[in-house]
This record gives structure tokens, sequence and C-alpha cells, in this order.
């Protein structure tokens, strides 16, 4: 593919919408704890408006220049009904990168919500909509339309690489990027382990709750309890 650094790839593999339906209400962190508590976006991606925002869907990556969103706006006419779109945009903190009104062309187009390495602006209007937007900051700085830019190429969000396709997980602890050919085997062990927590809970309120393996991991360390 020439013209690197300025190209656009149209078609890529996506995660079975059945699984992405699947993730629905599963929360980032015990998808990250099944993951090794690896592959969670740095903590400064965070979600824009109001507790209980959760984000679902098949990644459509975007790399911009810093300050510029030209890119942003021909990944917004291409991404399909229940996309998530991340921009990589080197987490540059000078020009907010999209705003309220890329959102409402957003929404109506079915799009799941934005992941941006970067800033955005019109955060009062964005967290009324309570459409999912997950970013690095704000600005009130517009962006420029000149390039250049890449689609649907492997990006770096948040510190995680982002392939086109992989399944965006998001809630109000950050985002989790699960690989999509893995989306069907994390979706199993991240219930499993929601099975586990429901139950732990429980033993919390009926007094059961083992915590042996407290003293057994200081010991095998060597730890020393002074009176």
């Amino acid at each position: 593919m020439g013209n690197i650094g300025f190209r656009i790839r149209k078609h890529f593999e996506r995660v079975d919408p059945v699984i992405v339906k699947e993730f629905q209400g599963i929360a980032t962190a015990n998808i990250g704890d099944v993951m090794g508590r690896l592959w969670a976006m740095d903590h400064t991606i965070k979600p824009i408006g109001q507790p209980g925002i959760h984000l679902v869907g098949s990644a459509f990556t975007v790399r911009t220049h810093p300050s510029d969103n030209l890119l942003v706006h021909k990944a917004m006419d291409l991404a399909q009904p229940g996309d998530v779109i991340v921009i990589d945009a080197f987490g540059d903190m000078g020009n907010a990168i999209l705003g309220e009104i890329m959102c409402h062309y957003a929404k109506t187009k079915g799009i799941s919500g934005y992941v941006v390495d970067g800033p955005v602006r019109d955060i009062e209007g964005i967290a009324k909509m309570g459409f999912p937007v997950f970013s690095k900051g704000v600005s009130p700085r517009g962006p420029y339309k000149e390039g250049p830019g890449e689609i649907n190429m492997t990006i770096s969000c948040g510190n995680v690489p982002v392939e086109p396709g992989d399944l965006i997980v998001g809630d109000g602890d950050g985002v989790m990027v699960v690989p999509k050919e893995e989306a069907a085997i994390v979706l199993e062990k991240a219930k499993a382990q929601e099975h586990q927590e429901e139950a732990i809970i429980q033993s919390i309120y009926d007094g059961k709750w083992d915590r042996s393996w407290v003293d057994d991991c200081l010991n095998q360390k060597g730890c020393v309890i002074l009176d």
C-alpha cells in the first residue's frame, strides 16, 4: 500500500456482532483481570459525561496528525453501525479533535462512540447527548483539516496497540482493547469472572468469605508480624 501516511483501508474483519452484544454491560475491570491486567488504555483516556456510560464495538481506527481531523471526518462517513472510531492523535493536547456536531452525526449513523488519544471540546453538549466519548482531555481550540492521516491501519491509543476490528469496551473505569481473534474466549472468561465476584460478594454478607489466603500469602513471602 503506497503513500504511507495518507492512506485509507475500507475493508477489514470485525468481531461477530453476537459476541459484541454479549459484551454489553461487562465491566472493563473484569475484562482486564482475565487478560493478565494488560490491554487497558492509559488512565488519562476517560469518559466524557455522566457516570454509567458503557461503550462496546469494533474498532474503526484513525491515525491523524495532531491538531487535524480531516481523516476523522472521512472515518465518520465510512464507519458502519456498531463501530467505535478510535483515534490516535499522538496524545497531543493542543487542539480538540472533535466536538458536539461530529457526535450528533456519528449518532445518526449508528456509530457506537469515539475514543480519542487527544482532546475533545463541547463537553457539556456531548454529556447531554449521552453519546459515548472517551478522551485524554478537553480544549476549546478547534482542529485543522489538512491531513495527513490514515484510516484502518494499526494505531496506538492510550499506549495500547489497536488493530481495525479489535473489540473496544469502555466504562467509568476506562477502556479495554480485546484483540478480535481473542474476543470469544475473553467473553467466556469475563463472564466467569463476573459470576465469581458475585459469589464473593454474597459470601461477604453471609459472613463466610475465607480470608486465610492473606496470611498464607504473607507467610510465603516471609513477612514478620510484630506484637
